[in-house]
């Protein structure tokens, strides 16, 4: 478990300092999980911070700006399970001032208590380390005013969910605190109904199935997901999924969530053997099926570049209105990357199977 505080300090701010000359303020609290395998706790924050090098990692050790369980240790301690390890420097976190933007939002449905939005690829829900404008949440503070806010009073107005930077289609926003606790309750109960298409590599055996595993931070790289079939890691997770096109090396799948993890139907569909198409975190920005040559290796690479993000859009969105106690549901249209793309393997499926 890792709390950043404001998202702490970029990786070329861990340097060595002198705890004894200077106020130190805690920029990051890191919880070493239950099942947590001996590890150095240089290459630990290595793996956890962004952008942070080994060296800048090791010099804060030296200078005591780095404790495990508010003891000072040496680079070559092993964390253990259950390890509290914080990170300390000279100036306070930094404050995230959430600047107005006037970009344009492509709202589907709107009232006093919420709006529906339908989300491009490529768009950041919210500010964070390297994305600090240009997000969905800069949009929302300039087009409306008093929204609520989340996560223990977070800045984040409006947010009850998000979908991934380039995973594109339809949120709801809540825009009081009454739809705010309203919808987050739906959420938590999962009682929300989401539907996702994504275009995959492979045909399923199964034309459709559930897909069950814990999933959580992997143990190898603490910055993708996994799924830990036996439970002993990550939250419980399930997928529901339907083949709606076999087109030979690829499908298109449709994808309920019944939970809602980080990057839940990516990583669950990479552990069932079919990661989504052009998904360059979970191994599906290659080619996966076919003979990777000749004409068929050009046809791939031209998918990918007009589809230069994994294939997943936020098709639908249901739930129930928080006043109305209404059933309120939503669909969209696949993207115009998405869609081009899959025509294209219509055609090409049709052609090697006639």
């Amino acid at each position: 478990m890792l709390q950043d505080y404001a998202n702490g300090p970029k990786g070329e701010e861990l340097a060595g300092i002198d705890p004894e000359e200077e106020e130190l303020y805690e920029h990051y609290r890191i919880v070493a999980d239950r099942g947590q395998n001996l590890m150095r706790i240089d290459r630990f924050l290595v793996d956890r911070i962004q952008n942070a090098t080994r060296t800048r990692i090791q010099n804060a050790i030296d200078t005591e700006s780095v404790k495990v369980n508010n003891r000072g240790v040496k680079a070559s301690y092993k964390i253990k399970p259950l390890d509290v390890v914080t990170v300390s420097l000279p100036h306070p976190p930094r404050e995230t001032t959430l600047l107005p933007e006037n970009i344009p939002l492509n709202i589907i449905f709107e009232d006093d208590d919420l709006l529906v939005l339908n989300k491009p690829a490529g768009m950041v829900v919210h500010p964070a380390y390297s994305n600090w404008t240009g997000t969905v949440v800069n949009a929302l503070v300039y087009h409306f005013q008093n929204l609520p806010t989340s996560r223990n009073g977070e800045a984040r107005p409006g947010l009850v969910h998000r979908i991934d930077k380039d995973t594109s289609g339809l949120m709801v926003i809540a825009k009081s605190e009454y739809a705010m606790t309203h919808l987050a309750r739906q959420f938590f109960e999962h009682t929300i109904e989401r539907t996702y298409y994504a275009l995959v590599w492979g045909e399923p055996k199964e034309p459709e199935g559930i897909i069950t595993g814990h999933v959580g931070r992997s143990l190898r790289d603490r910055k993708v997901q996994a799924v830990f079939p036996d439970g002993s890691q990550g939250k419980h997770a399930v997928t529901h999924y339907q083949v709606l096109k076999p087109l030979h090396y690829v499908s298109l799948v449709r994808c309920n969530l019944e939970t809602g993890r980080t990057h839940q139907i990516r990583v669950h569909m990479q552990y069932l053997g079919h990661p989504l198409f052009g998904d360059a975190t979970y191994g599906g920005d290659r080619i996966l099926r076919g003979n990777p040559n000749g004409s068929y290796k050009a046809f791939v690479q031209n998918c990918f570049a007009l589809l230069p993000r994994q294939a997943l859009h936020a098709k639908s969105l249901g739930f129930t209105h928080p006043r109305t106690r209404e059933w309120l549901q939503f669909d969209s249209d696949l993207p115009d990357d998405m869609n081009t793309v899959l025509e294209k393997w219509e055609k090409y499926s049709e052609h090697i199977r006639s």
